[in-house]
């Protein structure tokens, strides 16, 4: 029996340095961790781009989804009564603006046309003018010549040298001519005033001309106007449009966080969906443990819903930083108290030989080979 016990005692104690053995082994040649999880970069929760009250959900939790898929809709008769209103309201301002351009031309064109008219007479009544002056100075001429003449014949006349009738026809045609002179002179002076008034025509022309400045003016406003309500109506539009929710990714509904005939404000999740085929394995692994892990290193992955599977993967990246750089609270070591804890980083790994039964978030262990 003593036998018997002592080599029970022996095969014991080598038993458990075989086991002992292995296990130190085992963790120097790889680097071990349960602080690993199952992750993916296709979770995406999904809201919409306008506010408003849910009218259509299709998808409920665990469901299937096919990209561009209808997830969710949003009652649109708000918009598109504003969109309609908007709508007629351009067409009104559309033809308002029409009216003013054809106002605007037609003025213009009539404006142009008299303005011509005038300018025409205006230059017209100028010859005439100095033609007729021209006319004046040479019956002044002929009238200077009548008085010498006259003259002449009264010496004539009283010396008995010539009749009385050839001085008094003189004496009459002096006269007429000086009439003539007097009327001429009276209708030079009305063209005068006839130009005078064209010139002030042609000012009032003029003056109507800023009319025409105004109507453009008005339409460019106009103009401004209906440029505002197309962007106002495009914006609708795109409302109406952000109301449909499509799904961005082949995959499956992780999460419903509303029910129909909820109001929800923009932004508001409404789905998340993940795609299970894009998956990898995340790992917090403590700085002591990272001598001889690089990327594309071999992995065993456990994940604890299947303990009887072994996954394989390979290394794809570490961050370069540890996970409390970024937490939100630093350490405050200024003080000059300080106490040394274990960092961790991230490593991330992908998974080769993935199942449809993984699922995000799974708790797993892995073993990571050192090289």
């Amino acid at each position: 029996m003593k036998r018997l016990g002592t080599i029970v005692l022996i095969l014991l104690v080598i038993g458990f340095g075989i086991a002992g053995y292995r296990y130190i082994s085992y963790r120097t040649k790889n680097a071990v961790s349960d602080a690993a999880f199952v992750r993916t970069d296709s979770l995406l929760t999904l809201s919409f781009k306008v506010g408003g009250k849910i009218d259509r959900l299709t998808k409920k939790e665990g469901e299937y989804v096919h990209k561009g898929e209808l997830l969710a809709h949003i009652d649109t008769k708000d918009f598109e009564v504003a969109r309609a209103r908007t709508q007629k309201r351009i067409e009104a301002l559309s033809h308002e603006a029409k009216a003013l351009q054809l106002q605007r031309q037609e003025l213009n064109q009539s404006l142009d046309i008299q303005a011509a008219i005038v300018q025409n007479d205006k230059k017209k009544l100028k010859r005439q003018i100095e033609a007729f002056g021209l006319g004046i100075e040479a019956k002044e001429v002929q009238l200077t010549q009548l008085e010498r003449d006259l003259a002449r014949y009264q010496k004539l006349y009283r010396r008995h040298l010539i009749q009385k009738e050839k001085f008094e026809k003189a004496q009459t045609a002096k006269e007429v001519l000086e009439r003539q002179i007097a009327s001429d002179r009276k209708r030079l002076e009305a063209m005068r005033v006839d130009l005078a008034n064209l010139t002030q025509k042609l000012h009032l022309i003029q003056t109507q001309k800023q009319k025409v400045e105004e109507l453009g003016e008005r339409l460019k406003a106009t103009q401004k106007q209906i440029a505002a309500l197309q962007k106002a109506k495009e914006q609708l539009q795109n409302k109406i449009a952000y109301a449909s929710l499509y799904a961005p990714i082949e995959g499956r509904v992780a999460k419903r966080f509303v029910n129909v005939d909820q109001v929800v404000k923009k932004g508001s999740p409404i789905y998340s969906v993940v795609d299970p085929k894009d998956l990898h394995i995340e790992v917090l692994l403590s700085e002591k443990k990272l001598k001889g892990v690089k990327p594309g290193n071999e992995v065993k992955i456990h994940i604890d819903a299947y303990p009887d599977r072994t996954y394989h993967g390979r290394v794809e990246w570490i961050l370069p930083a540890s996970a409390a750089t970024f937490a939100l609270v630093p350490r405050d070591i200024a003080s000059g108290e300080f106490t040394k804890l274990d960092q961790r980083f991230g490593v991330r790994i992908t998974i080769e030989d993935p199942t449809p039964d993984l699922r995000v978030g799974m708790g797993a262990s892995v073993a990571i080979e050192r090289k």
